[in-house]
């Protein structure tokens, strides 16, 4: 299992279980940005595997991220470091 994801609160919470590689990049975006249109969530929270995730799961996130800004939906990141944060939150300014 790549994603698992879970409704808590008007949250919706996306887990990868590994980091992405470019064969699984475009599904895994694909299937976070299905998740956030099915559940309307107020916010999501994305859970990666690395604290500096590979360029491929970067990427995924990065869509995701513009898409959720597109929507008036904060995302955040959990175990991403401070550098990653970073990047995403110059992607939406």
């Amino acid at each position: 299992m790549l994603i698992s994801h879970a409704v808590r609160h008007d949250a919706l919470h996306v887990t990868l279980h590994r980091d992405l590689d470019v064969t699984n990049r475009a599904a895994a975006a694909l299937r976070i940005e299905a998740l956030v249109q099915e559940h309307r969530p107020a916010r999501v929270v994305i859970v990666v595997p690395s604290a500096d995730p590979s360029p491929a799961t970067f990427s995924a996130l990065a869509r995701a991220h513009r898409m959720c800004v597109g929507l008036g939906v904060p995302l955040t990141l959990s175990g991403a470091n401070d550098r990653t944060r970073r990047f995403l939150e110059a992607d939406s300014a």
